[in-house]
């Protein structure tokens, strides 16, 4: 990202088949003062080419893209594809969509996109969206590239509304078959159409750790693990708002190494005390 924070001059490059709503949200692009280049393509294969790192024009490198706006329904590979493909690229960009199509919000959340513009885009939307980049972007760049470091959001429908969830406000999570329960602070929770499993491999690096076959929880908020009567159990959080979960013997070995790191790593220091040799 290039320029200074209040004028981060970003390289966007909009993806869309059709050229009159490719042409109406360049100009909304162009009219943002954080965006500085826009470059355009008309489908997915043309987009990949702009992305290359190896790509020319006329000789010429271009610019590193920022931020992607992609339509979702393009001839070819369709806006989701895409982007999932962009997400396999080291140093991905920032994925927005932009479409006329609301159905597919939740699938766009689940791949990662910052956000989910519906057709025509308007320059109060747009401004937010650009906003929520350049801080996001701005914080990643302060705390260092840790890896896990960077704050997942995820989408919640309820009766026709899209929340979005972000991780870090996630204690533990509880398994419901393909579905799983996020559950947050103050005893609210949030069932989303994502298998424990899968949480379990992206939110690894972020410290979330397995402790049974139904349960994953947020290792920086663990407070005690102990032997009960049934066997392990770990408490989750301080005070009335604390959670006691089960421990299974098969993961008990490596939360008690993961609890191990983390004390020596200082992950632990807004919870209870814990002495990493008790724990051997």
């Amino acid at each position: 990202m290039s320029g200074n924070d209040d004028n981060p001059e970003l390289v966007v490059l909009a993806v869309d088949d059709e050229p009159g709503p490719l042409s109406m949200l360049v100009e909304v692009l162009e009219a943002d003062p954080r965006i500085g280049t826009v470059l355009t393509a008309t489908n997915a294969t043309e987009a990949l080419s702009v992305l290359r790192p190896d790509n020319r024009t006329n000789g010429t490198s271009l610019p590193q893209i920022d931020v992607v706006f992609l339509d979702i329904r393009m001839p070819g590979l369709d806006g989701l594809e895409l982007a999932r493909l962009l997400a396999a690229i080291p140093n991905p960009p920032v994925v927005v969509f932009a479409t006329a199509y609301d159905e597919k919000a939740l699938d766009a959340f689940e791949i990662g996109a910052a956000d989910y513009l519906m057709k025509p885009v308007s320059r109060e939307r747009l401004a937010n969206t650009m906003r929520r980049i350049v801080a996001s972007r701005r914080d990643a760049s302060a705390s260092g590239p840790e890896p896990g470091s960077e704050d997942e959001v995820i989408p919640v429908e309820l009766a026709g509304t899209t929340k979005l969830v972000p991780r870090s406000s996630v204690r533990w999570v509880e398994a419901h078959g393909d579905y799983a329960r996020l559950h947050t602070g103050e005893g609210n929770s949030h069932l989303v159409r994502i298998p424990l499993s899968q949480l379990e491999d992206r939110w690894s690096d972020a410290g979330f750790v397995r402790i049974h076959r139904s349960f994953l929880v947020a290792l920086p908020l663990v407070t005690e693990l102990r032997m009960s009567a049934s066997g392990y159990v770990v408490r989750v959080g301080n005070g009335g708002d604390a959670t006691e979960l089960p421990v299974s013997r098969r993961h008990t070995r490596e939360l008690k190494d993961r609890l191990v790191r983390a004390a020596k790593q200082g992950w632990t220091a807004r919870a209870a005390p814990m002495n990493p040799d008790e724990l051997q």
